[in-house]
């Protein structure tokens, strides 16, 4: 297992069910016992990023919802009213000890365009250089449908790979992968996610909470191909870092891959929303696949969606099964018609899945 001892930068991500205690109601001791564990990680050396949920549960209170909404603008509304209620709620949890939290909210479309991107990385880096401790958080205020991350597990592994992370810690108020199928114990190691682990998960029926187990295995998948290492386990265990720190096992551990994406393709690799498809012969599957090639106009058979050169697009063998996905270098409209040499996916803008 990767230690935090082994550690440089490790993102944390906190569900509502470990920030409230109650819909509209923050747990101030909680939060407080959160601020002070980031603060001992830090005296250790680590760098840390928060990703905090809970705005949406607050601003539900405020507004004297039981329900979490169904229409996005009243989501939207519910965002706005919680999220300076806890940013403030941070701050004032780390003023005792002097340091100062920067908010970051963000939306898919904010890491779909590379320059975009970078600009994420550039603002945590900056941040973390001046002793801040980033907190940051989905924009739900003005996500629409097509940009939503959809929960803050999703967006932690983003953020884990983007920001190039060692250890991603998804923290709710359960203490990690349960065999509920087998021993009905918590899975203690993943090399590899395969369909009998995914067949562990289960949703989440709680009225401020999104996504379950499933979305936290979606998020491992993500952190795992960037090289980043994950830990499911409990937000409410208050010495669950001083156990790591001491080699214990605790929660559920997911090791990074052994081939992680390299660092200027890792946002290549997080797109999940691709602008199109282009499907490929046998040939071409095997030259990318297993030799490391460049996707050239040859092994196109057909083509889906009206992607432009530029827009990132995902490669489908002939079984149709996506196997990478990579920058086009020419608009779909025109790509019947190529007849140039230069590759249509070169293999320094693709990435295998």
């Amino acid at each position: 297992m990767s230690t935090l001892a082994q550690s440089k930068r490790i993102v944390i991500k906190l569900g509502t069910g470990v920030l409230t205690s109650g819909i509209g109601k923050l747990d101030t001791a909680r939060i407080n016992t959160l601020c002070r564990n980031v603060v001992l990680l830090r005296q250790s050396g680590l760098e840390v990023i928060l990703v905090s949920s809970g705005a949406v549960g607050l601003g539900m209170g405020k507004l004297g919802l039981n329900k979490r909404p169904r229409e996005l603008a009243s989501l939207q509304a519910c965002a706005s009213v919680g999220q300076s209620i806890l940013i403030n709620t941070w701050q004032q949890g780390f003023d005792p000890y002097g340091l100062v939290v920067g908010q970051i909210l963000l939306t898919r479309e904010d890491l779909r365009a590379r320059h975009r991107h970078n600009a994420v990385f550039n603002t945590v880096e900056r941040l973390l250089a001046h002793g801040v401790v980033p907190i940051v958080n989905e924009n739900d205020t003005v996500s629409a449908v097509e940009i939503r991350f959809g929960d803050n597990d999703t967006l932690s592994a983003l953020v884990a790979s983007v920001t190039s992370a060692d250890l991603l810690f998804i923290l709710s108020n359960i203490p990690g992968l349960i065999d509920m199928r087998g021993s009905g114990k918590v899975v203690e190691h993943v090399a590899t996610i395969t369909p009998e682990i995914e067949a562990m998960a289960q949703g989440t029926n709680t009225e401020t909470s999104v996504g379950g187990m499933i979305s936290k295995l979606s998020a491992a998948k993500i952190a795992q191909r960037a090289g980043c290492g994950v830990i499911i386990g409990s937000g409410k265990d208050d010495s669950l870092f001083q156990r790591l720190f001491a080699g214990e096992s605790v929660g559920t551990y997911f090791a990074p891959s052994l081939q992680p994406v390299k660092s200027h393709k890792r946002w290549i690799a997080i797109q999940d929303h691709p602008s199109g498809s282009v499907h490929i012969d046998a040939g071409a599957a095997e030259a990318i696949i297993l030799n490391g090639k460049s996707l050239l106009a040859a092994g196109i058979t057909t083509t889906e969606g009206e992607f432009l050169q530029g827009d990132v697009v995902r490669i489908c063998d002939p079984s149709g099964r996506a196997v990478a996905q990579g920058l086009i270098n020419v608009d779909a409209a025109q790509l019947g018609a190529y007849s140039g040499s230069a590759p249509i996916i070169h293999r320094d803008h693709l990435v295998l899945l």
